[in-house]
């Protein structure tokens, strides 16, 4: 294979990418003038200084950081930091109710610096006036995009999803952002495919909105040992790898979670791409004094970060710690009164609830099973590990009032839950994989493999939490409805008895896993009709009338 071809285009879209950038920030120095007329004093220690402000007003209080130090404007809007630039540019905390200008649909709340630690620069910063109280945050993670498994395709039917909720949601008055939870692209695919980040950015331009991005395990380059140099390129064609903001009157943090240790990763040769989940100290600090500016601990903070904070629970929702120094971040956290943490990581679907004021959702993938289970000649189900459909989630902020939900692609907004009949679910090679053998395919059925005879159903409630309920009635009585930790039927046969049929072995971490958001009943008779009502924390009822024997297929819904 001809390598050269490839490298030089990726070059090529690099320094378009690039450029687009400069010319983009050149355009809005040259806005900002009359600004820089009026000249700013050096100040003692302080080796860059600047100006906030929007239609030529300062703006006070806005917060200034290099990743390390953080300040606050005066009352004209001025600030002065004693920066080592050792991150290499300055970023502001957007304020409530103001925007930045955007290349493409990347917000430029941040800029390079030039010069060395002995040279004072002069960078400003100008803003635009929105009223932006009244907001929605659509939330994506684990795109892997690589240009493989018929990603590109399945990810065209995923732009026209979200930009169709970007478009009703502005159209109940709402300003729409998006945020990202990492793994854009995927580490592995860098060179041998030529896409990376700038490739990634492109897609990402197709979504109709401002896109904040937080950086993933598979962000970083695989040719680069070492976690800082390793992310060079993220910071490059993305921006900052930690930094907050905010929208209306809730404050946002993205962290990075990531360690990327990429153990014998040299030029031309990938690493073993492990990590560490933690957050680093260096970014602990920076946290606290980004925190310390927000003085109202009644805000609600939202934090965003690619590796999950908790492992998934168990049927009685307790979780052990994922994150290696999860104690110190809930430490500096505590003060909050009301604190939302968004991961992905996983692929699936979960909530944790660490302490009355903090709860974490782990959000299941946009790629959902790496893309295969949607890939052509595969079932067409673009399903998850835990049976989530692939897809996002939508949180709605009005004042310091949130509420959310999860979207799936292609799917209603009413859709929240699949509904298996148990007698009926029947996993054999001779159905679901005629290439294979049931000795093969029996190392993925979980039990399935043999139909029950109990009248159980099974209920599958990926965006549960403990303040949903599910009931489930026959005839008009009440069932025992019980939380079980179970498999989803529906993505083993999509999956598992996929790859099998094509004579492949299922990858050991795409292959169904256990999950905690399920339940079960049990129906006095095997032909009953069930009345399924799942109400979530806000009150929205989601129903089935499940006429049953219910028939087990890859189109079920």
């Amino acid at each position: 294979m001809n390598t050269f071809r490839p490298f030089v285009l990726w070059i090529a879209l690099s320094l378009f990418v690039a450029s687009f950038a400069i010319s983009c920030s050149q355009r809005v120095v040259k806005s900002t003038d009359k600004m820089l007329a009026v000249s700013i004093p050096d100040k003692e220690g302080a080796t860059v200084k600047g100006r906030v402000y929007a239609k030529g007003r300062g703006l006070a209080n806005v917060a200034v950081s290099d990743g390390v130090e953080v300040t606050t404007t005066d009352e004209n809007g001025i600030y002065y930091l004693a920066s080592g630039k050792k991150q290499g540019y300055i970023f502001i905390s957007i304020p409530g109710n103001y925007e930045v200008n955007t290349v493409g649909n990347l917000p430029q709340f941040f800029k390079y610096l030039q010069a060395s630690r002995e040279v004072v620069e002069v960078v400003d910063f100008e803003l635009t006036p929105v009223r932006n109280d009244n907001h929605s945050v659509v939330v994506m993670t684990d795109f892997h995009l690589a240009d493989r498994t018929d990603d590109l395709s399945q990810y065209a039917r995923f732009v026209k999803d979200v930009n169709g909720s970007i478009q009703e949601l502005r159209a109940q008055g709402k300003k729409v952002y998006g945020l990202t939870l990492g793994d854009l692209s995927w580490d592995n695919y860098w060179y041998s495919r030529s896409f990376a980040l700038p490739e990634y950015v492109l897609q990402m331009n197709k979504l109709n909105t401002t896109v904040f991005n937080t950086i993933g395990n598979h962000d970083n380059d695989p040719y680069i040992a070492g976690d800082w140099d390793s992310g060079a390129a993220y910071r490059k064609y993305i921006g900052p790898t930690y930094y907050s903001f905010n929208i209306g009157k809730i404050h946002y943090v993205v962290l990075d979670n990531v360690e990327y240790l990429n153990k014998g990763g040299k030029l031309g040769k990938i690493g073993e791409r492990n990590y560490k989940a933690r957050v680093l100290e260096d970014q602990m600090e920076w946290l606290k004094k980004d925190l310390e500016t927000v003085q109202d601990k009644s805000t609600p903070i939202v934090l965003a970060m690619h590796v999950q904070l908790n492992n998934a629970p168990k049927a009685d929702q307790s979780a052990t710690q994922r994150l290696d120094n999860a104690s110190e971040l809930l430490t500096v956290l505590a003060p909050f009164k009301r604190v939302q943490v968004l991961t992905g990581h996983t692929h699936v679907n979960y909530t944790v609830e660490n302490t009355p004021n903090l709860m974490e959702h782990n959000i299941a993938a946009v790629c959902a099973t790496w893309w295969w289970t949607g890939k052509n000649g595969y079932t067409g189900n673009h399903i998850s590990q835990d049976g989530s459909p692939g897809g996002y989630m939508v949180w709605n902020m009005s004042e310091r009032n949130i509420d959310w939900y999860y979207k799936g692609i292609d799917k209603s907004r009413d859709y929240q839950f699949r509904a298996y009949d148990l007698n009926k679910v029947k996993i054999t090679a001779a159905k679901f994989a005629p290439n294979s053998t049931d000795a093969k395919l029996k190392n993925y059925t979980n039990g399935y493999e043999v139909a029950s005879n109990k009248n159980e159903v099974l209920i599958n409630v990926w965006g549960y939490d403990p303040q949903w309920k599910v009931n489930v009635t026959e005839n008009g009585v009440p069932l025992k409805v019980t939380r079980v930790q179970a498999y989803d039927p529906l993505h083993i046969v999509s999956y598992a008895a996929m790859r099998l049929q094509d004579n492949a072995t299922p990858s050991k971490g795409f292959v169904t896993s256990k999950s905690a958001h399920f339940f079960k009943a049990t129906a006095s008779s095997a032909n009953s009709t069930l009345d399924i009502k799942v109400t979530d924390r806000f009150g929205n009822v989601y129903k089935e009338s499940m006429v049953r024997p219910k028939e087990f297929s890859t189109k079920m819904m």
